[in-house]
C-alpha cells in the first residue's frame, strides 16, 4: 500500500474518533426504506453499516416498512391496492398480505443479510410482546375523516423485548405491524413507528433513510439542502412540504420533541450514508435538533 493511501485511511479513522467516543454505547434507531431496500448492492451495504455500528460500540435498532414489496405481492395476487391521502387502504384481505410480506419476507431478508456477519440480528414484529399497540387511523380528505381499513396510529410502545435484545448485544429488526387492543392487526407507517420506538428507548439518534438528499428549502423551485434546523422551524415548514416528505419530517419532529437529541433524514441511495452521517465531521442530509 502506498504511504499516501495509508495516511488518507488513517486520517479517516482519526476523524471518526470523537464520534466513536461520543456515541459509544448509544442506541440509534434507523428507519430503513426506499431504494436502499430494493437495490441489491445497497442492501448488502446497509447490512455492513449496521454491523459496523455494532462493532464500533453503538446499539443499532432497525425499523422497516416494505411498500414496494407489498404492492408487488398484492398485484401478483390480483388484490386491488388503492391510496387515500397518501395512505394505503388496507382491507382485511390486503392486511394478510401486508403482514406476510413485512414479517415473513422483508424482515427475514434483512435479518439474513446482517447475520452473514455474525449472530446479531433478531427479527421482531410490532405485535411481538405488545411492542406496538395501535388504534384505527382515518385519512383526512377535504377536512373530513375517511375510513382506510386496518391502518393504525401507534398509541403505546412496550420496548422491553427490544431492550433485552440490545442488552444481549443483538440487533433488533422490527417490522411496522402493530396490534390492536381487540386483537385486530394494523399496518402502521414505518417512519412513525421508528420515531415512537426511538422515544421509548431514549435513543441518541433517529435516522430516516429515504430517496432524497434531505429536506430542501423550497422544493421544487429551490434545490438548496437544509443542513440543520430546529423543531420550531420544522413545525412551521411541515404544512408546505410534499406529501412524501411529511411523514418523514413529522417522525423527526416527534422524536426530538420526545427527548431524542438528534433526528436525521439521509439519502439511502448513497452507499454507506449511515456511516458518513455518524462518523464524519461534515455529515450529510438534514439534521433536526430540539428547539
Amino acid at each position: 500500500m502506498r504511504a499516501g493511501t495509508a495516511h488518507a485511511k488513517a486520517g479517516v479513522l482519526i476523524e471518526a474518533l470523537p464520534w466513536l467516543e461520543r456515541f459509544h454505547g448509544a442506541t440509534i434507531v434507523i428507519k430503513y426504506g426506499g431504494n436502499a431496500m430494493t437495490d441489491e448492492a445497497l442492501k448488502e451495504g446497509f447490512a455492513e453499516d449496521i454491523v459496523f455500528l455494532r462493532y464500533a460500540g453503538l446499539r443499532p435498532v432497525v425499523v422497516h416498512g416494505g411498500g414496494p414489496q407489498i404492492s408487488e405481492h398484492l398485484d401478483r395476487l390480483g388484490i386491488e391496492s388503492t391510496f387515500t391521502a397518501g395512505l394505503r387502504v388496507t382491507t382485511p384481505e390486503a392486511m394478510k398480505v401486508v403482514r406476510m410480506v413485512l414479517v415473513g419476507q422483508v424482515n427475514r431478508d434483512i435479518v439474513g443479510l446482517v447475520n452473514r456477519h455474525g449472530p446479531f440480528a433478531v427479527g421482531l414484529s410490532g405485535e411481538d410482546a405488545h411492542l406496538f399497540t395501535a388504534e384505527r387511523k382515518s385519512a383526512m380528505v377535504d377536512g373530513s375523516p375517511v375510513d382506510i381499513g386496518q391502518v393504525g396510529e401507534i398509541v403505546k410502545v412496550e420496548p422491553g423485548a427490544v431492550q433485552a435484545l440490545i442488552a444481549d448485544g443483538r440487533i433488533p429488526v422490527v417490522s411496522s405491524v402493530a396490534r390492536g387492543v381487540d386483537g385486530e392487526v394494523f399496518n402502521v407507517n414505518a417512519d412513525t413507528a421508528a420515531a415512537a420506538l426511538a422515544v421509548a428507548l431514549s435513543a441518541e439518534k433517529l435516522v430516516v433513510l429515504t430517496d432524497v438528499e434531505g429536506l430542501y428549502a423550497n422544493w421544487p423551485d429551490n434545490t438548496e439542502l437544509i443542513d440543520q434546523l430546529n423543531a420550531a422551524e420544522l413545525e412551521r415548514l411541515i404544512p408546505s412540504l410534499s406529501s412524501g416528505m411529511v411523514p418523514k419530517m413529522e417522525a423527526c419532529l416527534t422524536a426530538v420533541q420526545g427527548g431524542v437529541p438528534q433526528a436525521h433524514v439521509l439519502d439511502g441511495r448513497v452507499p454507506h450514508s449511515l456511516l458518513l452521517e455518524i462518523f464524519t465531521n461534515e455529515g450529510i442530509g438534514t439534521m433536526v435538533m430540539p428547539s
